[in-house]
């Protein structure tokens, strides 16, 4: 006899196939042999991994003689990490890689808003030293946990204070997630389909798409795969050492909540229980006694109080319970975290009333979207069974329970599109496990879905050549902000608001990323027939790219960093930002002249922006006064004889000019429909800093 990969078999003296149970690391998997006299060899077998692993990444369907157990329906098996697996495991990386980290550079720039407002806060820590309350412009700012602004000060601390390292943080966290989700699709199914799901995870719209800018829902999302892989691998009969996933289980949940708040441990919880419930465990005193439920909220709360009671501590009042929200009110860290921005913002009554909602269907119905071109496949995903008997099946059951608490908790909350994202390695998983399944009527499913997914390509091809040949000889003058349309300002409470700016003529301005769209969907078109899973990897890479050079084109109407260039090259002044701070975040960023010498630590000043994000920390009593300043104020200053600059948007020129008047605005630069004016004539010449 001689030991081979899993999937062969050892036979007894009467010719009956026999299987044997042995340990890999710490899983439980059937190794196998092959009688003396097999017609394969070790170079055989080896040949027969790699071959294996092409079929995979072809989409092929069905099994080859050594790759029997590695199938999706009876008694599923754990490969060990062969060759074949860490091949799939590269070509996930590789790809997620490719995407995620190839797509940090600059430009584009940090975006004005969240972009920039985040690696702001984690630059004034670098700065301050302060790591228990976020401030923005000597202001508080208590609405989210600290782990993100952590995260990027320590990359800046290591790179330097550049956007890319600003990027690093969530471009590592979806590389992660990818990479996460393969392991447990190959863990709970096979290689193969871990793999699909793994490439499901990293080539979907939805996780590029919110990982544009800087919030942690990427973050987030790998902390709750990694708390339901934990919780399933705890409750494994097989599993060795249930205590250790359920104390992972426990910390991941803990980062979580340094992540994003309650939620971290809401749905984990609730999605585990959810399954409990459903394969008629939740009674099961064994269950309980492998998940060590009091050890594992220890764990949650070593690694998450101490920052909560810090910032409890440092911004009294300690424990005010009011439950309205309006202005002109302090109540401290504890009512405006806990009570304001999760028990209100779930009844959608938090104030300041600065977000919108997404309509209930529409938010369903996105995730077509957000997943595709994978989302093409989820009829296959109904065939599969989620009897909860062995471990795909009950890999597949976590799945549903995880995803569908998630998105029915926010059908009945307030919503933004990308509060979904950590509910897709969810799907991911689901739709990796059907595209690797073997059964007649999961891969008729598939084969209908790449038909399918073969002819939206070929019609996204047609449509991106279409207007290119349309734009082709319309002049692009100026920056792509002259041909964009603008909307009612609710509208970009919204995270894609901004997509309904673009008008036909904006096109002219993305002629390359329209022909890199364009070829990279037609490439989609002609291989998806025959090399499925491949074909729309290498699709979804080249879009994601073109993606980025259409943010390249935008970089002047999404970011105010030419402003900032300007401001860099001309004397030193007191800067002045006409509406909220977050209007024109990214100046403060990339001015670097206000970040050193004797503007460094200067504030920057505020036009009637005394609201949103900013407006509850304005009324601490340790808050500055100095910050925010109105229409009599800003005439005063800007009337003296010292050097004022103001940034504003154009709709806004003309109330400054009737409030200083015409001559005393001197313009320094005009970018994106957005201005820079002095109080007196300088020149922008300067030397850059």
């Amino acid at each position: 006899m001689c030991r081979v990969a899993p999937g062969c078999h050892e036979y007894d003296a009467s010719g009956n196939r026999q299987e044997r149970e042995s340990e890999y690391g710490d899983i439980k998997h059937k190794t196998s042999v092959v009688p003396v006299g097999s017609q394969y060899t070790p170079r055989e077998l080896r040949r027969q991994g790699r071959a294996n692993l092409r079929l995979s990444l072809m989409g092929a369907s069905g099994s080859v003689p050594l790759q029997a157990s590695y199938g999706i329906h009876g008694d599923i098996q754990r490969e060990p990490k062969s060759r074949e697996f860490r091949l799939a495991e590269l070509a996930v990386l590789l790809v997620a890689v490719a995407i995620f980290l190839g797509c940090i550079v600059s430009p584009p720039s940090l975006m004005d808003d969240v972009d920039a407002v985040q690696a702001q806060i984690a630059r004034n820590m670098l700065d301050s030293g302060d790591w228990v309350t976020a401030h923005l412009d000597g202001v508080a700012y208590m609405e989210k946990p600290p782990l993100k602004y952590w995260l990027i000060a320590l990359s800046f601390k290591v790179f330097g204070v550049h956007d890319w390292a600003a990027r690093l943080p969530v471009s590592l966290s979806a590389v992660i997630l990818c990479w996460l989700v393969f392991r447990m699709g190959a863990w709970a199914f096979s290689v193969r389909a871990g793999l699909y799901a793994g490439l499901a995870m990293a080539t979907c719209i939805g996780l590029f798409l919110f990982t544009r800018f800087q919030i942690p829902e990427a973050a987030l999302a790998v902390t709750i795969a990694l708390a339901m892989w934990s919780f399933l691998r705890a409750v494994d009969s097989d599993e060795r050492r249930p205590g250790l996933w359920s104390a992972l289980m426990a910390a991941a949940i803990g980062t979580g909540l340094l992540f994003k708040g309650l939620i971290a441990a809401v749905f984990p919880v609730a999605g585990a229980l959810l399954f409990l419930a459903l394969s008629r465990q939740i009674g099961d005193r064994e269950i309980w006694r492998k998940l060590h439920p009091f050890r594992g909220a220890a764990i949650a709360l070593a690694i998450a109080a101490p920052w909560h009671v810090l910032a409890t501590i440092r911004n009294p009042p300690y424990f005010d319970l009011t439950l309205r929200s309006e202005p002109g009110q302090y109540h401290g860290f504890f009512w405006f975290y806990f009570i304001n921005e999760h028990i209100l913002r779930f009844l959608n009554l938090r104030y300041p009333r600065d977000y919108n909602t997404v309509p209930r269907a529409a938010f369903w119905l996105f995730h077509l979207l957000w997943l595709f071109p994978w989302s093409v496949y989820f009829p296959a995903v109904f065939k599969l069974g989620y009897r909860a008997t062995d471990r795909a099946g009950r890999m597949r059951l976590l799945c549903l329970c995880w995803a569908g608490f998630l998105l029915t908790f926010f059908t009945f909350s307030s919503t933004q599109e990308y509060y979904s994202v950590p509910c897709y390695a969810a799907f991911a998983l689901l739709l990796g496990s059907a595209l690797a399944d073997s059964s007649i009527e999961v891969q008729s499913w598939v084969r209908r879905g790449s038909a399918a997914l073969a002819v939206i390509a070929g019609l996204a091809a047609l449509a991106c050549f279409g207007l290119f040949a349309y734009v082709r000889n319309i002049p692009a003058p100026g920056d792509i902000s002259q041909a964009l349309a603008q909307q009612p300002i609710e509208n970009y409470t919204l995270s894609l608001g901004h997509m309904g700016d673009l008008t036909l003529a904006s096109f002219a301005y993305l002629r390359v990323p329209l022909a890199l769209a364009g070829m990279a969907f037609l490439a989609g078109a002609a291989l998806g027939f025959k090399w499925r899973i491949p074909a729309a990897a290498v699709m979804m890479v080249l879009f994601f790219h073109a993606a980025r050079l259409a943010l390249v084109a935008f970089d002047p109407y999404l970011t105010s960093r030419p402003l900032a260039e300007a401001l860099n090259r001309a004397p030193v002044g007191t800067l002045i930002l006409d509406n909220p701070y977050y209007e024109f975040s990214s100046v403060v960023f990339y001015a670097e002249a206000y970040h050193h010498g004797e503007q460094a630590g200067k504030r920057v000043l505020i036009l009637n922006g005394r609201r949103n994000n900013l407006e509850y920390g304005s009324y601490a009593p340790n808050a500055p006064q100095d910050v925010f300043i109105g229409d009599d104020d800003f005439r005063a200053r800007w009337l003296s004889p010292e050097l004022y600059y103001v940034c504003v948007e154009h709709e806004k020129v003309e109330d400054l000019r009737r409030l200083v008047g015409a001559a005393e605005l001197h313009q320094i630069v005009a970018s994106g429909g957005k201005f820079v004016f002095a109080n007196q004539a300088v020149s922008a010449n300067r030397p850059a800093t």
